[in-house]
């Protein structure tokens, strides 16, 4: 397969007033983070900002935290895009591991945070595996806020681990060009199918803008490597060793597992006020 440019927006959300938990946990949110993985989109925006000096890694974290701070307050702000930091570097790491050079996160207020790489790996296993580094460092990440949580019961702390696992459960839907569907690339095409079938049904039961985008360019992304899945650079890419393909499915299921029980046991509807 050709190596390609990958830029990977993650996790922004977008809220309003309220308590924190409903505005990080509503829908907002979901949206939000959506949103961000096609802001690979605006493919000129991303390639320009990278040369203003202001939009360097700590630069970019600083004004995102600046412009989150607006709707969360400074807290939960620098806590919130710390995790996204995180999160990112489990990608960034991966890819150098895999040898692909990778640069340092960039942040963009509203979108989130982007990487720049020219692919994504040798074959569907380096695939999997960048895309699951983020969802496992984000997680383990997510374990800080929780702990403080549990030692000292404050809801600040309880929100930055529900957002936590919420984004990193979100990004693991196997849906392209998400997390989930990066790792389902060692498994099979039918299940980008079943995961885009899925939310063929999420968004005519919810239907929602960002759902609709996600429809389209995850629809694109997926019908096209639906059909070079015969060429023999695809089917070089995907030849992988069966028991790679399980441990990336055991991988994965884990994961989705884990977060599920902390978003479940993190989530609750209360008006925290200006917590």
């Amino acid at each position: 397969m050709e190596a390609h440019e990958y830029r990977e927006p993650i996790h922004p959300d977008s809220g309003r007033s309220g308590g924190l938990l409903k505005k990080v946990g509503g829908g907002a949110v979901a949206a939000g983070l959506l949103l961000a993985k096609f802001g690979t989109k605006l493919k000129v925006l991303l390639v320009a900002l990278p040369k203003l000096k202001l939009f360097t890694t700590s630069g970019s974290m600083l004004v995102s935290i600046v412009a989150y701070q607006l709707i969360f307050g400074w807290a939960f702000s620098v806590g919130f895009v710390l995790l996204l930091l995180l999160h990112e570097l489990g990608h960034v790491i991966q890819l150098r591991r895999e040898g692909v050079e990778a640069s340092a996160p960039m942040f963009i207020p509203f979108l989130g945070a982007v990487i720049s790489a020219k692919s994504l790996g040798k074959d569907a296993a380096a695939e999997a595996r960048v895309g699951l580094a983020g969802p496992i460092l984000g997680s383990i990440a997510t374990l800080i806020p929780l702990g403080v949580w549990l030692a000292t019961g404050e809801d600040l702390w309880r929100a930055l681990a529900y957002i936590g696992f919420f984004l990193n459960l979100l990004n693991l839907l196997p849906v392209l060009p998400l997390d989930g569907g990066r790792a389902m690339a060692a498994l099979s095409p039918w299940v980008w199918f079943v995961g885009f079938a899925g939310l063929i049904a999420l968004t005519i039961f919810f239907p929602n803008p960002i759902l609709i985008l996600v429809l389209v360019f995850g629809g694109f992304e997926s019908w096209r490597r639906w059909k070079a899945r015969n060429t023999p650079e695809a089917k070089a890419f995907h030849d992988i060793p069966t028991r790679t393909r399980v441990a990336v499915a055991a991988v994965y299921l884990t994961l989705i597992a884990l977060l599920a029980v902390g978003v479940a046991e993190t989530y609750f509807e209360r008006d925290l006020g200006d917590v």
